[in-house]
């Protein structure tokens, strides 16, 4: 039977892939509000409540192997990390350390996640905002009016269109992931001393992942919002210099735009993600709660 702190890799892709395509075909109406919100052209300009679907095409095609990376390299990670604190234990006879060193752990683990996940993550990410936002009437046109640069930009340059705002996307989920998950380790951990028991529920995960989740989206909306105005600028833009449009143009409010519709899909997501993850996980390792 795995446990906590030995996954099984099979069960992590398979969990994964299925709670990142879940969450995100469930929620994507929310998500396309919020992306219209923090669009510099305006909610209504940019759709308003019509077309809340469009660009549903690169989610579905992103979501499984996103979130499939992010949930083996994480749990692999923790894993690794985990046996060879306890290594260290044993061999230095340091004592038990799981109350400083397994926040930690947590944090690098779910960091190393995002950046396997973004690989998959920022191209849908840039072709789904631009469907979103009117630019483009569906993810297909989206994806076909990137491609359709490269005699003038070349293999590099379209390469460069697909990964735009990388840097900033993983300035904002390494943050993001790095309050939520610790926060649902932490919770998920609680559960077990005060229970007595080893495994965790799929409600319980869904209820942890949902708190976790929306803390951590409230605390990082500012760089959601820098994400947002980089990938469906025009041009590609730095990010000081964007940064300084935005409060010239806007005000500090600007980085706020959306916190609401973005807290109420991530609280929820958190809900479905780790919830429907938590369920399929123990099912295939045959973890008892």
């Amino acid at each position: 039977m795995a446990t906590a702190n030995q996954p099984s890799f099979t069960a992590a892709l398979l969990s994964g892939a299925l709670a990142g395509t879940t969450v995100d075909l469930s929620l994507y109406p929310l998500d396309t509000l919020k992306t219209r919100l923090q669009s510099s052209s305006g909610f209504l300009a940019s759709g308003g409540f019509t077309g809340i679907y469009r660009g549903v095409g690169s989610a579905i095609v992103g979501s499984a192997p996103g979130a499939a990376l992010f949930f083996c390299t994480y749990e692999s990670t923790k894993s690794f990390l985990y046996k060879r604190r306890k290594a260290q234990e044993v061999s230095g006879g340091q004592g038990e350390l799981g109350e400083w060193t397994s926040p930690v752990e947590h944090m690098a683990a779910a960091s190393l996640g995002e950046v396997a996940a973004c690989a998959v993550r920022v191209p849908t990410e840039v072709v789904k905002q631009r469907a979103q936002a009117g630019l483009f009437p569906s993810s297909i046109l989206a994806l076909r009016g990137i491609l359709g640069q490269l005699g003038m930009i070349g293999l590099m340059g379209v390469g460069r269109e697909l990964y735009r705002g990388w840097s900033v996307t993983i300035m904002r989920e390494v943050p993001f992931t790095v309050i939520q998950f610790p926060l649902w380790e932490s919770m998920k951990e609680y559960k077990r001393r005060t229970s007595g028991r080893e495994g965790i529920s799929g409600v319980e995960s869904a209820l942890f992942g949902s708190a976790a989740g929306a803390v951590a989206a409230g605390v990082t909306t500012p760089l959601d919002v820098l994400k947002t105005r980089m990938m469906l600028a025009k041009e590609k833009t730095a990010v000081v210099p964007l940064l300084k449009q935005i409060l010239r143009d806007s005000g500090p409010k600007a980085f706020f735009a959306g916190i609401g519709p973005r807290i109420m899909w991530i609280s929820i997501g958190g809900a479905v993600f780790l919830g429907s993850y938590q369920t399929v996980y123990n099912s295939l390792t045959n973890d008892e709660v």
